[in-house]
């Protein structure tokens, strides 16, 4: 199990406060330090769909060329996503093929069964 995101971002600081205060170990992957590549965005998109993943309400989005903003499809936002990984709603938790976007307690517990 990993958990990407960026280790200054709040959201997924609750995420790894609240994985460390139930005692589950998750892998933690920070797109900054580590990078990310278009194979693992396009898988995120096939398990939940490029619309949920990406941050149209980003500071990122919001600096983007209106060229960029323009005509967004699935193709066009992995490739952004890639470029900007800042793009990525955070925290993306993954474990075998299944992917989590965001933090939410009552989803993490629905997730790990507490």
């Amino acid at each position: 199990m990993r958990l990407f995101g960026i280790k200054n971002c709040d959201t997924v600081r609750k995420a790894r406060k609240w994985l460390e205060a139930n005692q589950i170990e998750v892998a933690f992957h920070d797109f900054r330090e580590d990078g990310l590549n278009t194979e693992q965005v396009e898988k995120w998109v096939a398990a939940i769909g490029w619309e949920t993943l990406f941050n149209k309400r980003s500071t990122s989005f919001r600096n983007l060329t209106e060229t960029e903003k323009s005509d967004l499809n699935e193709k066009k936002a992995i490739a952004l996503m890639t470029l900007y990984p800042t793009l990525i709603k955070r925290p993306v938790l993954v474990a075998n093929n299944q992917v989590l976007v965001g933090f939410k307690e009552a989803d993490y517990r629905v997730w790990f069964n507490l």
